[in-house]
């Protein structure tokens, strides 16, 4: 890279301006443990504090239906790596809710598993109908499920299906409370310990099962604090930049995987499997150009025909602002 992430940032702090400072002395952002990205090294580092000017609270949810409830409480701005379908059933139901940019890409990395003890694999899927389901509602794995489930002809009305984040849902799984069991990350890696999945993460892709995570922010917080808005994601940028050049990865590792609650390896092998767009590729026709906009419709139509929700948007183009995306691109 031509410039170290701090000088970089330098320049976002300069360009802060003092109104915008004064807007807010303080801010609260959403994330996850146990899911490892390269924001947490400039979390860790403070480069966020330095570059908006502001003190940074983080706190950490365990799914991102919970993150769409503390930011309609206020006491969250700005929600990394939120989940589309929880956003979807957010906004869907009201809420004001934008994406600014595309956290994160992981097809893999999400996904549902069978105990091993029922022999089920892709070819006897149908077997499933009457089983125990664990699923965190609302979420991009309950997404996957829905959509599995739908491909393989499986009767979900037969299924008894409960409500868990993922760390509870492989707690469970490993005490063999559940046929199958849907997550991600670090309980994700601890499901595939007693079970097995259906789909691969490319074979998922290929009926359309997208996975990727977003950043979101009321639209008011967006509104009132654009300036504020485009640091954070320039300085989200630079480090997804820096993890990507490859120039720093032990350095930046060991730091997010202290950050993220996990030991080295379980961070490298889940991170392996993520992919961080460019602000650029975020701004193609692929994603915030109109693909995001197209796959929300998709998931709130899925929704809608299980139940998940009332209603759908006629269209979830005002649900993405790149206004402070495309700012942070030029700071």
């Amino acid at each position: 890279m031509k410039m170290s992430l701090k000088a970089l940032l330098a320049g976002s702090a300069m360009a802060l301006s003092a109104n915008a400072a004064a807007a807010m002395d303080e801010i609260t952002v959403g994330y996850f443990l146990e899911w490892p990205m390269p924001f947490q090294y400039a979390k860790s580092m403070g480069l966020y504090d330095e570059a908006m000017g502001v003190t940074v609270n983080w706190v950490s949810f365990d799914a991102g239906t919970a993150m769409s409830a503390a930011m309609a409480s206020g006491d969250v701005q700005i929600s990394v790596s939120q989940g589309v379908p929880p956003f979807v059933v957010a906004t869907s139901a009201g809420q004001d809710l934008q994406i600014v940019d595309v956290a994160v890409s992981y097809s893999e990395n999400d996904n549902c598993v069978v105990a091993e003890a029922l022999e089920i694999d892709k070819d006897s899927a149908k077997e499933l109908e009457g089983k125990k389901v664990g699923v965190p509602i609302g979420t991009a794995a309950h997404y996957g499920f829905l959509k599995q489930m739908n491909h393989f002809g499986v009767d979900i009305t037969t299924m008894e299906i409960v409500d868990m984040a993922p760390p509870d849902g492989a707690a469970a799984f490993a005490q063999g409370n559940l046929d199958m069991v849907c997550g991600w990350g670090g309980a994700l890696r601890r499901m595939k310990e007693h079970g097995n999945v259906l789909l691969t993460g490319a074979e998922k892709e290929e009926l359309g099962i997208l996975v990727f995570d977003v950043t979101s922010v009321p639209a008011s917080f967006a509104a009132e604090n654009a300036e504020l808005l485009s640091s954070f994601l320039q300085v989200t940028a630079d480090a997804n930049a820096m993890w990507n050049s490859g120039e720093k990865t032990d350095e930046m590792l060991e730091v997010i995987a202290k950050d993220a609650g996990m030991d080295l390896e379980a961070t490298r092998e889940t991170i392996d499997t993520f992919v961080f767009p460019s602000v650029e590729e975020q701004l193609s026709e692929k994603w915030l150009g109109g693909g995001a906009q197209e796959f929300m419709l998709g998931v709130a139509s899925v929704f809608k025909e299980a139940g998940s929700i009332d209603a759908a948007l006629d269209t979830y183009s005002d649900a993405v602002n790149t206004g402070p995306l495309t700012a942070a691109s030029g700071m």
